[in-house]
């Protein structure tokens, strides 16, 4: 019997989960399996591998193949290499203490390389977020702008209307008062007249006066 690691797909439609599974070669792909090894998140940032090691290892050691996809999570949580640690002690290339130094040296690179590039990750996405948010900042100020030049364009433009607005108004009363003025200087001039008139009568009158007065006094003189 072919005995196989693959993966067993979970979870909905474009966003794929999967069970790491032992199974028979035979099996359908997500169908009945042996035993599960672990799980697998590639929606996550960066994937999410959670692997039962010893398990795993113990299922290379009899002699099961895993599939392409499953290789690659096996050599990156160690597994394939530990196995090649264990082939070179059977065959006295050193020692199991020297395989597992060699391993866990192997490891601490590994989780530092891990790290660094989450960290870069962490700094990248960092990045990106301040980016955006100096972009929606500038947006903001550029509209901003464009709304204080609209207001101040329609404040400038009432401005312009309400001037001419009164020069129309003052050009209206300085043609209108001309008109006036030539309508009042006849009325004065005729009121001159009447006053030179009236003047003149009373002076007549009083000079009149005055002489039946001296004529009156000198005729018992005669």
């Amino acid at each position: 019997m072919s005995t196989k690691i693959r993966l067993s797909r979970h979870g909905k439609t474009h966003s794929a989960f999967y069970h790491i599974v032992v199974a028979d070669g035979r099996a359908p792909r997500d169908g009945r399996f042996i035993e599960k090894l672990g799980t697998y998140n590639p929606v996550a940032n960066p994937a999410e591998i959670v692997l039962d090691f010893d398990k795993a290892l113990d299922w290379i050691q009899k002699g099961a193949q895993p599939t392409d996809t499953v290789r690659t999570i096996l050599s990156h949580k160690g597994v394939m290499y530990k196995h090649h640690l264990l082939k070179g002690v059977k065959k006295n290339a050193f020692s199991e203490t020297e395989a597992e130094a060699k391993f866990q040296k192997w490891l601490g690179e590994k989780e530092a390389k891990i790290a660094a590039k989450r960290s870069g990750e962490d700094e990248k996405d960092r990045a990106e977020q301040k980016a955006r948010l100096d972009a929606e900042v500038k947006i903001n100020e550029d509209r901003a702008a464009e709304i204080a030049k609209k207001k101040t364009a329609e404040i400038d433009a009432k401005v312009k209307a309400a001037q001419e607005a009164a020069a129309e108004k003052a050009a209206k009363e300085e043609a209108a008062n001309p008109k006036a003025e030539v309508a009042e200087a006849p009325v004065k001039e005729t009121e001159t007249k009447e006053e030179v008139k009236t003047e003149t009568k009373e002076e007549v009158k009083t000079e009149a006066k005055e002489e039946v007065k001296t004529e009156t006094k000198e005729e018992p003189k005669a």
